[in-house]
């Protein structure tokens, strides 16, 4: 019985840290359509090209809220497929809570903080400059609406609002994060985290993979298994990096609720898994560490 309740007030506590985030990005997105019009495209498309440089060092900050409003962002198109991946990639979820819990050498925080954020915004960049290449990336329009029919939050309705509408979302995007986090929770904690350690660590040479793995899993867990053994010594800078650099947490589980393309959302995670395992194998390749 209270394990069941630590599950439940476990993810209680992670999708509420969440909700701020997602009801500011809806009532942001929502208040860009309706009062700037077609203006609103215009500015759009002029931030666009500076996005991955921005999201990077939003993605920077603790914990995945960033991540989560990326996702929403993304999904509306109000940024770039490379201003999600800068976020995501920047993301440290729960690696600077670990790392001020046991009390590292704040110049090793921010180096690694930093790494991600260059990272990031490398990435990003390359991203979208890519897709422009195979001339596959034309900006989208604005897919505010798109995004409400789907959710039928009815807010162009003739009486519709920008706040109920954001709040409607909000509550459909929070309940959903919930359900899954206590089912991701609960299979946690029944395989048990020892468990996911001795996966990493079961192969030195596949560390690097297994890691990023793990990295993937939407959970806060993910980020503090990964950082732990870093700070253990059992795993190394390369696989570590790896491990985090995918570690979008929540903004994952946002991404495949409010962007209803699911090849497109499979290409993403793909993608990102890669770019974190390659990352991580350079550095292990050139035994880069800080």
């Amino acid at each position: 019985m209270e394990l069941a309740l630590d599950i439940l007030l476990d993810a209680l506590i992670d999708t509420a840290k969440l909700v701020p985030f997602l009801f500011v990005t809806y009532w942001a997105m929502e208040a860009l359509e309706h009062v700037a019009g077609d203006r609103a495209q215009h500015v759009v498309e002029h931030a666009g090209a500076a996005g991955p440089l921005v999201g990077a060092l939003v993605g920077a900050f603790p914990q995945c809220g960033f991540s989560a409003a990326a996702s929403t962002l993304y999904a509306g198109r109000v940024i770039t497929l490379g201003t999600l991946f800068a976020v995501f990639l920047a993301t440290s979820d729960e690696m600077l809570p670990i790392f001020i819990a046991e009390q590292v050498d704040p110049a090793l925080m921010f180096k690694i903080l930093g790494l991600k954020v260059v990272v990031g915004m490398l990435m990003g960049f390359v991203v979208d400059a890519v897709m422009r290449l195979a001339q596959r990336f034309q900006k989208d329009d604005l897919n505010i609406h798109a995004l409400c029919e789907q959710d039928h939050c009815g807010c162009h309705d003739e009486h519709g609002s920008v706040l109920r509408s954001a709040l409607k979302h909000t509550v459909q995007v929070t309940l959903f994060i919930f359900l899954i986090s206590l089912l991701l929770g609960a299979s946690i904690e029944i395989i048990g985290e020892d468990v996911f350690a001795g996966f990493i660590e079961a192969n030195p040479t596949f560390s690097v993979l297994a890691s990023a793995v793990v990295g993937l899993i939407p959970n806060c867990a993910a980020s503090v298994i990964i950082t732990e053994l870093y700070l253990e010594g059992t795993l190394g800078f390369g696989a570590m990096m790896s491990g985090l650099l995918v570690s979008a947490g929540i903004g994952l589980l946002v991404l495949l609720r409010a962007n209803r393309h699911p090849k497109q959302n499979l290409a993403i995670i793909a993608v990102l898994f890669a770019i974190g395992v390659l990352w991580g194998l350079a550095f292990q390749a050139t035994g880069f560490a800080l």
